[in-house]
This record gives C-alpha cells, sequence and structure tokens, in this order.
C-alpha cells in the first residue's frame, strides 16, 4: 500500500466517523421529542390570543410537539381536554384555569397516569398535595398592589381630599380576579380618602366592561372619581360608556387598567388611562423550559413569575416599546 493510498483510506474513516457524529448530534437537537398537552382559556382579549401565539411560537422554536386546545371560557371543556391528553399519553400537561375551583378529581388522574402538570397564567385552589408541579404566571397581587399605589400617588399629585373609586373585576373566583383585587385594596387600605363604592364582576369581556360602565354611571353619575379595571379589555369597553355620559376619562375619571396590550398603550399615550399595569402574556419560553425539565425528572420552581412594570401618566408615554400584544 502506498503512503497516498494510505492517507486517503484514513480521511474517507474521519469523514464517516464526522458524518455520524453530525447525525447523532441533529438527532440530540431534535429531542426531547415532548408532546406537550395545553388547554387555553378562550380568545376573550388580545392578551389571550399573544398569550396562545407566543406558546404557539416557543414550543415550534424548541422542537416541542404541542396539542392545543381551546376551551371556549368553559370550566368542563377544560377538564374534557385534560382528560384527552391523559388519554393520548401526553409528556406533560399544562393550562391556564378558568376557575380556581372544581379541579381534584381530573388531575388526580393526571398523577395517576405519571403526568406532570402545569399551571399557566392562573393558580387553583385545593387542599390536596402533588397535583401541580408548578405555576408559570404574574404576580397578581403584586400587580394589583402597583395599581394601589399609583392611586395614592395620583391622589397626592392632584391634592385630593376623598377618591370615590368603582372597581369592574374579572371573573369571579379567578386567580387574577381574587389577587389583583386584594393587592389593590392593601395598597389604599391605610388611605382615608380612599372609598370603594362598589367591585362588580366584568369576567375579563369588553362586552361586560361597557355594559359594567354604563350601570356604574346611572348608579353614581359625577361621584365616581376612579375606575379601577382588571384588564385593557374591559376598560376599553368602558372608555365610550364614559364618553357618552358627558366625563372626560383620564381628566374628570382617573382610569387604571392592568394588561399593558398595544390597544390600551395606545390610549395611555392620547391621555384616556392614566395608569395601565403590565402583565405578559410572554410565558411560552419559560413553559417549554419548565416542560423539558419535567420530562427529564428535574425539579422546578413551585412558582415562576416573569419580570413585568408600569405605564402611566408619570412618565414620557412616547418612549414605551411596541408590546407586541
Amino acid at each position: 500500500m502506498t503512503v497516498k493510498k494510505f492517507y486517503f483510506i484514513i480521511s474517507i474513516l474521519l469523514v464517516s466517523v464526522l458524518l455520524v457524529n453530525c447525525s447523532n448530534e441533529t438527532e440530540q437537537a431534535a429531542e426531547p421529542g415532548l408532546l406537550l398537552g395545553f388547554s387555553q382559556i378562550g380568545t376573550e382579549s388580545a392578551w389571550r390570543i399573544g398569550n396562545t401565539r407566543d406558546i404557539e411560537e416557543a414550543a415550534e422554536n424548541k422542537g416541542i410537539n404541542l396539542m392545543l386546545e381551546n376551551a371556549n371560557q368553559k370550566q368542563e371543556n377544560q377538564i374534557a381536554a385534560i382528560r384527552r391528553f391523559i388519554a393520548y399519553q401526553v409528556d406533560v400537561i399544562a393550562f391556564s384555569p378558568i376557575v380556581e375551583d372544581g379541579w381534584d378529581n381530573v388531575l388526580e388522574e393526571a398523577k395517576s397516569a405519571g403526568i406532570p402538570v402545569i399551571l399557566v397564567d392562573r393558580d387553583i385552589s385545593t387542599e390536596k398535595e402533588g397535583l401541580t408541579s408548578c405555576l408559570i404566571g404574574a404576580d397578581f397581587y403584586k400587580e394589583g398592589f402597583m395599581a394601589g399605589e399609583y392611586l395614592v400617588r395620583k391622589a397626592d399629585s392632584l391634592g385630593l381630599e376623598h377618591v370615590n373609586i368603582v372597581e369592574i373585576t374579572g371573573t369571579t373566583n379567578s386567580t387574577p380576579m381574587r389577587q389583583r383585587q386584594a393587592g389593590f385594596m392593601d395598597a389604599i387600605a391605610g388611605d382615608e380618602r380612599m372609598t370603594v363604592m362598589e367591585s362588580i364582576d366584568g369576567d375579563f369581556l369588553k362586552s361586560r366592561g361597557a355594559e359594567n360602565m354604563r350601570y356604574l354611571l346611572e348608579t353614581y353619575g359625577e361621584d365616581i372619581d376612579v375606575v379601577y379595571s382588571h384588564n385593557d379589555e374591559m376598560t376599553l369597553g368602558a372608555l365610550p360608556e364614559i364618553e357618552n355620559a358627558g366625563f372626560v376619562p383620564g381628566k374628570d375619571i382617573i382610569i387604571i387598567s392592568i394588561d399593558g396590550g398595544q390597544e390600551a398603550i395606545d390610549v395611555l399615550k392620547k391621555g384616556k388611562i392614566n395608569c395601565v399595569v403590565e402583565c405578559t402574556p410572554k410565558l411560552g419560553k419559560i413553559l417549554m423550559e419548565t416542560a423539558v425539565k419535567l420530562k427529564a425528572g428535574e425539579s422546578v420552581q413551585a412558582v415562576i413569575h416573569p419580570e413585568e412594570q408600569i405605564f402611566s401618566d408619570e412618565m414620557d408615554t412616547s418612549k414605551i416599546s411596541p408590546r407586541g400584544y
């Protein structure tokens, strides 16, 4: 065998080894071959639509197979979806619970099947341990507290001696409703100027925000100093009703909202909303990373909060970046 022929054979062998290694690395990159079942609440708001889109994009970027079901605002649909995920033997189940109560039976079934469950955006209420692996979502209490803190500062800056508040809440017994209310009430509790005249369920819907605002204006009229709304959709529904009643939102009535979607930020820039507390829907990347860890048998934090901020007339609103939802 000549020297040239020897080196040629060696070169062929090295190339073959490299090709095998590259093939293995490609297969590893496609791992974990994870199947995630996710039950979304619905499409009731720009926030929810943005949340779904972000989860879909994150799953695609991570190479995760996603079974996505829309519950159309009904708990029974979510329970049925979770049971289908169990029957399909997905690796991980995730869902955004419509309400806090009534999940024990179906989550016991998931636990018996050995499928970890991730709560997304909202929490549940249960006395049983180990039904879920973690919660990924905003600190709703902190959001409500930041909204209350802003109101105290606003009242100080305007020199208000008394502040009458009406509250349009999210869906009764949902986690964001309970915690956003609790945080807000705690923030204003020590301020004797503050009076909450009424809290009314707007179900996080734009139409209900309008309906409730009409009722509140008919009931309290010019006595209303502040509208505290638990999400942008209800706020955007309420604003035309305020204007139709002859008031200027943002001036005659202080408007405080939560979510931070693009439409609400645009209205904030126009001065018709005074404060918007951010609640980011961009939870997809965290969800996918957590699902991969759970499938691998790794431990995860019980509660994972994204970082969020507050936008208000206290700042230069022209510098707020596009929201993406």
